[in-house]
């Protein structure tokens, strides 16, 4: 049976220069799209990737994740965008990865496509108006 499922991976400054990404594809034959990713030498990172492959090797992949450290969180939730609660500033669409968030123009109007929208909650932080949340 295929899986395929949107995972968040969190790892430690000891691990982020090692080839786990490598490992999943090359010993556990699984597919990976990286959605968004932030590592940095001797700092914590994260992963937001979308794996795939039959189930025994995703099963056996995020086990051997886990082993090495790394923290595994399912990918879930949904972000929710008050359109009257924003002041349109476009401080998010810089943020976006997706472009979920984006300018609409000539309006100059933040838009939001939830179909795009990977909750990889970039947005939250940045947004002065807290028009964006999480709902899980």
């Amino acid at each position: 049976m295929l899986v395929a499922n949107k995972v968040v991976l969190r790892f430690t400054p000891t691990l982020v220069d090692k080839p786990i990404i490598y490992r999943l594809v090359k010993d556990y034959d699984l597919v990976i799209n990286i959605l968004k990713a932030d590592i940095n030498p001797s700092q914590e990172g994260f992963v937001v990737l979308e794996i795939s492959g039959d189930s025994e090797s995703y099963n056996k992949g995020l086990e051997y994740l886990r082993s090495a450290g790394v923290r595994v969180e399912p990918l879930s939730g949904t972000i929710v965008w008050n359109r009257e609660q924003c002041l349109h500033c476009g401080a998010c669409t810089s943020f976006c990865p997706t472009g979920a968030l984006y300018l609409k123009r000539p309006e100059m109007e933040v838009c939001f496509d939830g179909s795009k929208c990977i909750v990889c909650q970039s947005c939250l932080d940045v947004c002065i108006a807290r028009a964006v949340e999480v709902k899980l």
